[in-house]
């Protein structure tokens, strides 16, 4: 019988929440068939079957959350002996009576020591969880070998110190919420603000996100600095070739980051097509994974919704994120008199470890130059 457990599935995630099963136990499976739906922050992914054979077990109901390496499924290769029968909804092989004896009277019990205080026994994935969710493993009980704790464990404790009226998060907003955290442990945040005059273009149906992208990837042509991967252990810096800029969708449930590759090469046509198919798809929750990863720098046009400026969250190893905020109207002294301005806010939120201030600045007024220009 082979243990399939859940795999890898990048971009460092470390755990999917099971949406769907499209097998039942007794289920004759193939090579590449979908087995189950599992959720992450980036999208809904279908896991297939590893190999054809029989599906002897599941492990995990719709709801739980199961860790990268934990098992999924118990399936029986085609062409092996059967070692279970099928008795219902019991499954695996039962010893008989007989067996039963012989192997009490053969295997004396094996007595479970007591945990010492001074050492708890637990998985490394177990540890490293409940440092991450607060948990306190002196106050667990552990149910693997010899009272050892694991990651259900953490989760099942985790879990039962919830607050009266509290509910334990699922797939996207999960995750979501996890990787902030991990970006707030990480980042040194600062935020520089500017205004744009955009009156020269600016109409209540202009595509905003296109004169974005354009401007961005001349901003990031002129000051490189900003459209960086930085390994913050390592201390180490990676300046892009190309500005691959991710997109914030809202979405009543989620948000996605669906991602426009080699904007500084692309016209505004091509731009404008390829950013309503991917926003569309991303309402549809639709996206292929490698669709959302790999952003070099992050668009937030959070002014759609209202706001003005924003200090933002800065995902590693990207080390920028532009927020735009709601059109204002200012007014402006010119030529000896004043006239009515319509100016948009700019936020630029990065990582004081990988950029200066004076480069931060000078990206800002860049990205303000380009979107203050005449078609």
């Amino acid at each position: 019988m082979s243990t399939f457990s859940l795999p890898d599935l990048g971009e460092g995630l470390i755990e999917a929440e099971i949406v769907a099963w499209h097998v039942s136990v007794g289920d004759r499976v193939v090579a590449d068939q979908p087995l189950v739906s599992v959720e992450t922050d980036k999208a809904v992914v279908e896991i297939p079957a590893p190999h054809s054979g029989v599906v002897v077990a599941t492990h995990g109901n719709p709801g739980d959350i199961v860790h990268v390496g934990e098992p999924l499924a118990e399936i029986q290769p085609r062409g092996a002996k059967h070692e279970y029968a099928d008795t219902g909804a019991v499954v695996g092989r039962l010893e008989t009576s007989h067996e039963k004896t012989a192997k009490t009277k053969s295997e004396p019990p094996i007595a479970q020591p007591m945990r010492k205080a001074s050492r708890v026994l637990a998985v490394p994935a177990a540890r490293a969880l409940a440092g991450k969710l607060a948990v306190d493993l002196t106050k667990v009980e552990g149910s693997g070998p010899k009272g050892s704790i694991t990651v259900e464990d953490i989760r099942r404790t985790h879990e039962s110190q919830l607050p009266e009226g509290f509910e334990r998060m699922h797939g996207a907003r999960r995750a979501m919420a996890q990787r902030m955290a991990d970006a707030g442990r990480q980042v040194v945040p600062a935020t520089v603000t500017l205004e744009s005059d955009v009156t020269h273009w600016w109409t209540p149906d202009a595509d905003v996100l296109v004169r974005l992208l354009r401007a961005l990837g001349s901003a990031c042509k002129s000051e490189p600095s900003l459209n960086a991967s930085f390994d913050g252990g390592r201390l180490a810096r990676r300046l892009n070739e190309h500005v691959d800029v991710g997109v914030a969708v809202d979405l009543p449930d989620a948000l996605l980051v669906p991602v426009i590759r080699g904007v500084e090469m692309k016209s505004e046509q091509a731009l404008h097509a390829e950013l309503n198919e991917l926003v569309q798809r991303a309402r549809l929750r639709s996206l292929r994974k490698d669709e959302m990863s790999g952003a070099t720098i992050t668009l937030s046009n959070f002014g759609a919704i209202g706001g003005i400026f924003a200090s933002l969250v800065v995902t590693p190893p990207q080390v920028a994120i532009v927020g735009v905020g709601r059109v204002q109207e200012r007014a402006k002294c010119q030529d000896g008199g004043y006239q009515t301005r319509r100016v948009l806010p700019l936020s630029l939120s990065f990582d004081h470890r990988a950029v200066t201030g004076g480069e931060a600045a000078r990206f800002l007024s860049t990205v303000a130059q380009d979107l203050s220009l005449a078609d």
